[in-house]
């Protein structure tokens, strides 16, 4: 069950990950709504909405038809104009920033709700101009549908003003790291509240290992789900593989205490989720790449925007310093508070090289960059940690910039401004290895 509900739920964040869902979910809920609307028309609502508020109905044929005629073509043009920003949006993002931010763009529903608001508006106006057809003694007008539409007509209006703000909001910098930063730091916030303070595993070196059934990349990793498969098929397991990380077919992905049958198999391979798309909300470590990727790229030399490198640094020294307060592994216990799975994690050692190693390659010859980065170690250094190896990987890295610094910096007194900073986060870190 748990493993059908993480499938679910990725294809629900998935769909809804995707600009054309809730325009599509909108525009089928307009037709319905309009047809609703037509069999209402045909029970005489209009005429008894017409008897308590007559000065809202409009009466004549001609102007109804034009005025759904002019608000259909309008909402037209503006459909088509909003739709032409969103793509500008996306195409000016991946050419600045990354084209990782994508999803998180796409994602966006304020964006979706206006284009599906546009296109429900024009959906509705068409099938309620389409009904007024008079025909015979009786026939009465769809007042009550006419006001209806021209309704949403002023709620159209109103989220096109809403998009113009919104739209120039979002592709600032700014807000595009800050909607990283948030997710990022809730999920490992999450996952630190979440782990548990055991942390001996026996020992797996005689246990059988398994391999993925399949090629892709895991995005979710059903902990209750192998929970139940241990209880069911009464082993441990031990994930060899992290979340996010593209596997390849016949690759090494659990083992277990002991040997699983093909059926038993089949079942535990159903709790890992695969999916090319990769969510920030899923994965903390995408938001770092996403955030080091923008900062690397403000330093190229067709955008050279050092201001925004350094803005990064910022969010990453908070991102680091949360992500020193979880383990490299999380075991997870059962009802009787025993041992049954470790989960690997993304090494801290393997993340924060990957993230400075970048950042030296790029920035070792702007000394704003190169402080701020000195800067971020001296803040972290000396933070409250899980684990004191994490101490020691943060001074090499700071050891591997100033090596690269004096390689790259020609002007000694500059150089010597980082040496200070350098010597202030060597003396932070021998006092804490004397403690």
């Amino acid at each position: 069950m748990n493993s059908i509900f993480i499938r679910l739920k990725s294809f629900f964040n998935t769909i809804t990950g995707s600009i054309a869902f809730y325009p599509s979910f909108y525009a089928v809920s307009a037709i319905l709504f309009g047809l609703f609307m037509k069999w209402a028309e045909e029970m005489n609502v209009s005429k008894a909405f017409q008897e308590v508020f007559p000065s809202l109905i409009i009466n004549d044929v001609d102007t109804a038809r034009s005025i759904l005629t002019t608000l259909i073509a309008g909402g037209i043009s503006m459909l088509v104009f909003t739709f032409s920003m969103v793509m500008l949006l996306l195409s000016q993002a991946a050419a600045n920033y990354s084209p990782r931010v994508l999803p998180n763009l796409i994602s966006n529903r304020k964006h979706q709700f206006i284009l599906g608001a546009f296109l429900a508006t024009i959906l509705y106006n068409i099938i309620t101009v389409i009904g007024i057809d008079p025909s015979g003694s009786d026939y009465h007008l769809p007042g009550l549908s006419v006001l209806i539409g021209i309704i949403s007509a002023f709620v159209a209006l109103a989220a096109f003003v809403y998009f113009i703000h919104s739209i120039s909001s979002s592709i600032q910098i700014n807000n595009i790291l800050e909607n990283i930063y948030n997710k990022s730091s809730k999920r490992l916030q999450n996952l630190i509240e979440q782990q548990s303070s055991q942390d001996q595993f026996p020992d797996t070196s005689e246990w059988h290992t398994y391999s993925t059934n399949r090629s892709g990349t895991i995005q979710n990793i059903s902990v209750e789900g192998l929970k139940k498969s241990c209880e069911t098929c009464k082993t441990k397991f031990e994930m060899l593989t992290t979340k996010g990380k593209y596997i390849l077919d016949g690759e090494a992905l659990f083992k277990s205490e002991i040997e699983l049958s093909d059926t038993q198999l089949t079942e535990v391979h159903k709790n890992f989720n695969y999916s090319e798309s990769e969510l920030v909300s899923d994965n903390y470590a995408l938001g770092f790449k996403q955030i080091t990727e923008i900062g690397i790229k403000a330093m190229s030399p067709g955008i050279n925007d050092p201001g925004t490198a350094i803005d990064t640094i910022d969010y990453l020294t908070d991102l680091v310093r949360l992500r020193m307060l979880k383990k490299d592994h999380n075991i997870v216990l059962n009802e009787d508070k025993e041992v049954i799975i470790k989960l690997n994690t993304t090494k801290f050692e393997d993340l924060i090289y990957d993230i400075f190693a970048s950042y030296r390659k790029y920035c070792k010859e702007d000394l704003s960059v190169m402080g701020k980065l000195l800067q971020l170690f001296s803040l972290c250094i000396g933070r409250e940690t899980c684990e004191q190896s994490y101490y020691t990987t943060l001074h090499l890295q700071a050891q591997l910039l100033i090596h690269d610094a004096e390689e790259s910096i020609s002007n000694s007194h500059d150089l010597d401004r980082l040496k200070t900073q350098f010597e202030s986060i060597e003396t932070q870190y021998h006092q804490l290895s004397s403690n």
